[in-house]
């Protein structure tokens, strides 16, 4: 019965979180319509970051390489090469899709720490060659003016190509994780030696997961670079890669949507305490404290708790 309840109310939630994404431009303000569409952008990085955490079980502390990547090469072939948009776009997105499947293929010959250890090496490595090669990406100036057409000009023009892209990728994410290789995939997190002994070829497994994780994830930083008309090196930094961890973590990995509630939630709070205090860390450590010893399942899964809750009572 619960069941039966629970599926018709996701889709009234669903379709009321749309009804509400499509009228942000013309309900909001111009500052609301910006915010909104960094948080479409983070969401994405977000969600793409969890497909390897949450469902494969794998932690990247290096994930912005693919995000800076995606960014930095919409950006370089559009400002030094003069690419339109059209062909820049879909490029930085395969230089990041190319490099998840090169730095993967390392990393998924590792385990547990060591993974995570060289995921974080590969993406400072990234970082420095952003940092070093000042001819191509602009050094620690970055690249600025990246060239957008005239239909994508208006904000509010931009935040609806990026909610159909990012509605587009959510899409992709929701029908990989609940296909067969969605659920393989969960089967490797829970035991890959057990999952290895019945046939799955655990270490291919995660490498498509990086993979699909790394070029969604560059996508979110092609969006990233267009949308603030300029990329710098900062967002190949590991803290670029520890914000959306904590975004994951905040909403709930073990929820689809969580990492997008996450990420919504971090970006508002910031906005909010940054504009009464400079103490914007001091606040982000005690939020994690209180997510990691209150509610470990983050913000999606005590929703979840408390719609359950009102079912049973209904």
């Amino acid at each position: 019965m619960s069941t039966a309840r629970g599926a018709p109310r996701s889709m009234w939630i669903l379709a009321a979180v749309l009804a509400a994404l499509l009228a942000v431009p013309a309900a909001g303000s111009l500052y609301v319509t910006y915010l909104a569409t960094e948080i479409l952008i983070f969401a994405l990085f977000a969600l793409a970051f969890n497909l390897l955490l949450g469902y494969g079980g794998l932690i990247s502390f290096g994930h912005a390489a693919y995000f800076a990547i995606g960014a930095y090469g919409c950006a370089v072939l559009s400002v030094k090469l003069s690419w339109p948009l059209a062909a820049a776009f879909p490029a930085g997105v395969a230089l990041a899709t190319v490099a998840a499947a090169i730095i993967g293929y390392f990393c998924v010959k590792l385990t547990e720490i060591y993974l995570a250890i060289l995921t974080l090496a590969f993406g400072q490595l990234v970082w420095a060659v952003a940092f070093k090669w000042s001819a191509v990406t602009g050094g620690d100036t970055g690249l600025i003016g990246v060239p957008v057409p005239a239909w994508l000009d208006e904000p509010a023009q931009f935040y609806y190509f990026a909610l159909a892209i990012v509605g587009a990728c959510v899409a992709l994410l929701w029908v990989v994780v609940h296909s067969a290789f969605g659920r393989t995939l969960a089967a490797t997190r829970e035991n890959a030696v057990r999952a290895e002994f019945v046939g799955i070829h655990v270490k291919r497994v995660q490498l498509v997961a990086f993979v699909i994780s790394g070029g969604i994830s560059g996508i979110a930083g092609a969006l990233h670079s267009i949308f603030n008309r300029s990329v710098f090196v900062e967002s190949a930094w590991w803290t670029q890669s520890a914000e959306v961890l904590i975004m994951a973590v905040l909403g709930g990995i073990h929820s689809f949507a969580g990492p997008a509630v996450g990420a919504a939630a971090l970006i508002l709070l910031e906005r909010l305490i940054r504009d009464v205090t400079e103490y914007w860390p001091t606040f982000l450590g005690a939020i994690l404290l209180v997510v990691l010893f209150v509610f470990p399942t983050g913000l999606a899964g005590m929703a979840r708790r408390r719609a359950a809750r009102s079912v049973e009572r209904a």
